[in-house]
């Protein structure tokens, strides 16, 4: 799939595309069905089909101060994005400038610039300068559009903000039924001070970036390695009280396991939620609670189906 960005010229076999057009952060059951509408129709008019995605996140600049919040990266979305079936993810640069526009420009950018065909939303969507434009302004303006209805469960519509309630708290069943896929963290396996290896559970060392940071405490984890093995595992996410000085990381130690995983981007599916951090006083009570840790953590991911 291609990636493409607002500021650059459109390659014209992806002109005249339908357009599914959001920030798709979480790509939870809301976001994939509007992006599936997008693709369905681009399919039956014999156009490509576009995922339009914004980099940073619009909250980034109207509050930059807002603690970490993504569900998934660039990266991730972009794979996301590809699975479902759409030909290209397009990254709008959000900026101060683009924000700032009124809905026609906005209209103008995506037909005259990006050659968009058709745009497919969800109903609450809006655009522009003082989130003037809204779904029906499209159609006022001339560019053709869907509206998409939220999805909804017997808790109320499936959102963003639901997952990360789920995450903070710990849920991770929640966080996986909504995203229909378990929330994982992706990162570059970092050197670390190797502590977990001189007590027999060494560990990957992954920063949680701009990540949300779900409950700190013990995981059962699965790791996906860049070559598509799949490992089970267990993993402290947080700041690992018993070491000083304290330091926030994802450390996942996967099960009969001793490569190397140095330097690789691996992804971190968080599947179940086993208890808080604690602070031990030394190393043999550590050892011992990190022993049944793994122990609970292979017991629960045996009974649990793997998804991608």
């Amino acid at each position: 799939m291609e990636r493409l960005s607002s500021s650059a010229p459109i390659p014209a076999h992806l002109r005249g595309s339908v357009m599914a057009l959001g920030n798709f952060d979480g790509f939870h059951a809301g976001h994939q069905a509007v992006v599936g509408r997008a693709i369905a129709r681009a399919r039956a008019e014999g156009r490509p089909a576009i995922v339009a995605t914004f980099d940073p996140h619009p909250m980034r600049l109207f509050q930059p101060d807002t603690p970490n919040f993504r569900l998934t990266t660039l990266d991730q979305r972009e794979s996301l994005f590809a699975r479902a079936g759409a030909d290209a993810m397009l990254v709008f640069d959000f900026t101060a400038a683009l924000a700032a526009l009124d809905p026609a420009a906005y209209v103008a950018l995506l037909t005259d610039q990006l050659g968009v065909s058709a745009v497919i939303t969800g109903e609450d969507f809006t655009f522009g300068r003082a989130r003037r434009g809204t779904v029906a302004s499209f159609g006022e303006l001339g560019l053709a559009s869907e509206a998409v209805a939220a999805v909804t469960d017997r808790e109320g519509v499936i959102s963003s903000s639901r997952i990360r309630a789920a995450l903070q708290a710990g849920d991770c069943a929640t966080a996986t039924r909504l995203l229909t896929r378990p929330f994982a963290i992706k990162g570059i396996v970092q050197h670390g001070d190797k502590l977990g290896r001189t007590i027999g559970f060494p560990t990957a060392n992954i920063d949680l970036g701009p990540y949300l940071r779900p409950a700190y405490g013990i995981y059962a984890v699965r790791g996906l390695l860049p070559d598509g093995r799949v490992l089970d595992g267990a993993a402290n996410l947080g700041i690992r009280p018993s070491f000083d000085p304290p330091k926030e990381l994802l450390e996942p130690h996967f099960f009969d396991f001793a490569e190397s995983l140095y330097e690789l981007a691996i992804e971190v599916q968080l599947i179940h939620y086993l208890r808080p951090e604690a602070k031990y006083d030394g190393l043999d009570p550590l050892i011992a609670q990190i022993a049944q840790d793994c122990a609970d953590a292979r017991q629960i991911l045996a009974g649990t189906p793997r998804l991608a």
